[in-house]
C-alpha cells in the first residue's frame, strides 16, 4: 500500500511539473527575422566636374553614425582624357589651355572620409561635391552595426570655356564703305572715257 502511494506522488508530482514546460511551448514565438542589408545609392552616377553628387544610404540603425570613405581612380576609357576634345569620327584633339589667373582662390580638395548621422529610421542624405575628375567609389560602414554599403559615380572634367570675342561685334561700316567707294571710281571713270569718245566722233564727223 505504502509503495502504491509513493508511484502515485511521483506521478503527479511529475505531472505538475511538466505542465508549465508545455504552457511555455504551447505560447507563440517571436518571428526570427534574418539581419537588414543596408544600401548605398549615388544620384546622379555622372556628373561633371563643378557639380554635386547626392548620397543616398539606408539600413542602418536608428541615429546610428555612419562613416563613408571615398576612393577615387582614373577616368574611364569612353571618357576623353582631361584637355582634349572628342571629334565625331572617335578621335581627340588637344584644346586650348585656359588662362590661368594666380589670385584666384583654389577650392579645398574634397574628403576622402567623413561621417554622417542616420535618421530615426536608418536612413541618410548627403551631398558631395568632388574637386577632380575620375570614378569615385563610396563605402557607407555603420560604426554601431557594422553594415556596410557601396556605390559608384563618375565625374568627369568641365566642359571648355569659349574665351570671350576680344574686339566684339564685328564692325561692317568699312566692309562696306570699300567697295561702294571703289565702284563710285569706276563709275567716274567710265563716264570720263564716254564724254572723251563722244567729243572725239564730233570732231572726226566735222
Amino acid at each position: 500500500m505504502r509503495l502504491s502511494r509513493i508511484i502515485m506522488a511521483l506521478t503527479v508530482g511529475l505531472a505538475v511539473a511538466a505542465v508549465p514546460t508545455a504552457a511555455g511551448a504551447a505560447q507563440p514565438q517571436p518571428p526570427v527575422y534574418p539581419p537588414e542589408i543596408a544600401s548605398l545609392t549615388v544620384s546622379p552616377p555622372t556628373i561633371r566636374l563643378g557639380e554635386t553628387f547626392k548620397l543616398r544610404g539606408s539600413g542602418f540603425l536608428a541615429n546610428e553614425s555612419v562613416r563613408i570613405d571615398v576612393a577615387i581612380s582614373g577616368l574611364p576609357a569612353a571618357a576623353p582624357v582631361e584637355g582634349t576634345a572628342r571629334r565625331s569620327d572617335g578621335s581627340t584633339v588637344a584644346m586650348a589651355p585656359v588662362a590661368y589667373t594666380p589670385n584666384r582662390a583654389q577650392p579645398q580638395p574634397a574628403p576622402t572620409t567623413f561621417t554622417v548621422t542616420a535618421d530615426a529610421s536608418g536612413n541618410f542624405t548627403v551631398p558631395y561635391r568632388p574637386t577632380r575628375p575620375g570614378r569615385h567609389t563610396f563605402t557607407a560602414t555603420g560604426l554601431t552595426s557594422g553594415r556596410t554599403a557601396s556605390a559608384t559615380g563618375t565625374v568627369l572634367p568641365p566642359r571648355p570655356t569659349q574665351p570671350p570675342h576680344k574686339g566684339g561685334l564685328p564692325v561692317t561700316g568699312d566692309s562696306i564703305g570699300t567697295p561702294l567707294k571703289l565702284g563710285g571710281g569706276l563709275a567716274a571713270a567710265g563716264a570720263v572715257l564716254l564724254l572723251g569718245s563722244m567729243a572725239w566722233r564730233r570732231r572726226r564727223a566735222g
